[in-house]
């Protein structure tokens, strides 16, 4: 497959493996525009970028995940949730666990250890700790995204690592197209995706 192909691929799993309830796609449009005006706070703001992209829009996305999709048998995919969680490229839901735990440990570790053994100045007031915090914060989502990659280089090769860092990157604005509609369809008690809705854009997404 070529570059584009892969990253159709990888796309494709993930939507069809992850992404059936339509409360979940909602939150996945919040998550993109957030993470979307993340981006563009990020060279003019960065302490609201980061605030903005792991307290809105990292949650949005990942409560979808937890609480709305079915963890059971897939019958629209013929898969269970273990084998899904077992191919699954990036992130499955063990890896968000810790993911999200580390995250929601770093303001605890930075009130006992404010400076994080010298590595930060240490904070005057609240505001200047909630600084440091998004510091470590804005660090976190970049390892996050080069540790899982260099990991696939091993783990499959080069350019699997490369498309899945691609994908991450690229997902808010993806998810806005794909998702978009989610919404108005929950509003009109639509909740789930009927089968092969998106099977077009399996190619192409």
């Amino acid at each position: 497959m070529t570059f584009s192909e892969a990253l159709a691929e990888q796309r494709w799993d993930d939507h069809r493996y992850y992404h059936h309830n339509r409360v979940n796609q909602a939150l996945h449009l919040v998550s993109a525009l957030s993470f979307i005006a993340a981006y563009v706070l990020l060279a003019i703001d960065p302490f609201a970028a980061v605030m903005l992209a792991w307290l809105v829009a990292m949650p949005s996305r990942q409560l979808g995940h937890f609480w709305f999709e079915p963890h059971d048998y897939d019958e629209v995919n013929q898969a269970t949730h273990e084998h899904k969680e077992a191919i699954k490229v990036g992130y499955n839901l063990r890896r968000k666990t810790i993911l999200l735990t580390i995250w929601a440990l770093v303001p605890v570790l930075l009130y006992f250890q404010p400076t994080l053994f010298g590595a930060l100045d240490r904070p005057e007031g609240w505001y200047a700790f909630l600084q440091n915090v998004s510091r470590v914060w804005l660090v976190l989502g970049f390892a996050a995204v080069v540790a899982r990659s260099v990991q696939l280089f091993f783990l499959r090769d080069v350019r699997t690592g490369l498309v899945w860092a691609t994908k991450i990157l690229t997902d808010p604005f993806h998810d806005v197209k794909l998702y978009r509609h989610a919404p108005m369809q929950v509003l009109r008690g639509e909740m789930w995706e009927r089968q092969g809705e998106h099977e077009g854009e399996r190619r192409t997404v």
